[in-house]
C-alpha cells in the first residue's frame, strides 16, 4: 500500500475537528491514518470520503492512553504509507464535572485520555518521525476562562500546553516543529453535548466575532502548521478562537 506520499496521523480523526483535520490533510496531499476509539462506522465513512475524492487513508482502532495501541498506530501507518511526516493529536473528551470528591473517577478518565494520551502520542512521534516532521496537539482556549465544571478538562489541556515547548527543546537540531492549537468554541458534537440553546448562544457571544467556530477553520490552522509556510513556527500555542481568549 506504500504510495510514497507523505503520511499523516490524526488521532480522534473520525468525527468533529479531527475529521475535518483528516479531510484537510488529505486534500493537502497527505496519506492519512485516522485513529479512532470506538466509532468504527464513522472512521470508515471518513476513510471512504477521503478516497472518494482521490485521497488515501486508513482507519486504525485504539486508545491513545494505551502505549501499545499508539505504537501499533505508528507501525501500521508506516507499513501502509511510509515515514510519518505529520502527527496531529486531536483525540479528547470534555466531561463537565465540578471539583467534587465524588467525581474523582471523571477527573482520572479526563487525564487518562487528554493528558496521558497526548504524552504517549507525542512521545511515540518523537521516537518515530523523521527529521523535519511536524507534531501538532489540540488544546483549548477555555483554559483562560475558568468556567465552573471545567476543572478536569482545563487541567488536562493546560498540562498539554506545558509539554509543547519541552518537546520542542528535546527535539532541537532535528528541524521538527512542535505546536499546539487551542480552539475556541467550535460547532461539534463534543461541544454541543449537554448544552442548552441558551448556553450555546451565550458562549457564541463571548468572542468579538460573536459566533461559534467551525471544524474547517481549525483544520486550516493545522494545514498551515503542517505545510511549508509553518516551518518557522515552533513551541507555540496558536489560539484559533475569534478573539474568545
Amino acid at each position: 500500500m506504500n504510495t510514497h506520499q507523505q503520511a499523516a496521523i490524526v488521532t480522534g480523526g473520525s468525527r468533529g475537528i479531527g475529521q475535518a483535520i483528516a479531510m484537510r490533510l488529505a486534500a493537502d496531499g497527505f496519506a492519512v491514518a485516522i485513529q479512532y476509539a470506538c466509532n468504527a462506522v464513522s472512521a470508515q465513512e471518513t476513510v471512504g470520503a477521503i478516497k472518494a475524492v482521490g485521497g488515501n487513508a486508513i482507519a486504525v482502532q485504539g486508545d491513545v492512553g494505551n502505549p501499545q495501541d499508539v505504537e501499533r498506530l505508528f507501525v501500521e501507518t508506516s507499513r501502509a504509507f511510509g515515514p510519518v511526516a505529520v502527527v496531529v493529536n486531536s483525540a479528547g473528551i470534555m466531561p463537565i464535572a465540578k471539583m467534587d470528591v465524588n467525581l474523582v473517577r471523571t477527573f482520572d478518565q479526563t487525564i487518562a485520555t487528554n493528558l496521558r494520551g497526548a504524552f504517549i502520542v507525542m512521545a511515540q512521534a518523537a521516537a518515530r518521525v523523521d527529521d523535519g516532521a511536524r507534531i501538532i496537539v489540540l488544546t483549548s482556549s477555555v483554559i483562560a476562562k475558568s468556567f465552573p465544571g471545567y476543572g478536569p478538562y482545563i487541567a488536562s489541556k493546560a498540562a498539554v500546553e506545558a509539554m509543547v515547548p519541552v518537546l520542542a527543546n528535546e527535539l532541537r537540531d532535528r528541524a521538527i516543529t512542535v505546536n499546539a492549537i487551542a480552539p475556541g468554541p467550535v460547532g461539534t458534537e463534543l461541544f454541543f453535548n449537554g448544552k442548552t440553546e441558551e448556553q450555546i448562544a451565550r458562549l457564541a457571544k463571548l468572542a468579538p466575532l460573536e459566533r461559534i467556530g467551525t471544524p474547517d477553520e481549525i483544520a486550516s490552522a493545522v494545514s498551515f502548521l503542517a505545510g511549508p509556510d509553518g516551518a518557522w513556527v515552533n513551541a507555540q500555542v496558536v489560539r484559533v478562537n475569534g478573539g474568545y481568549a
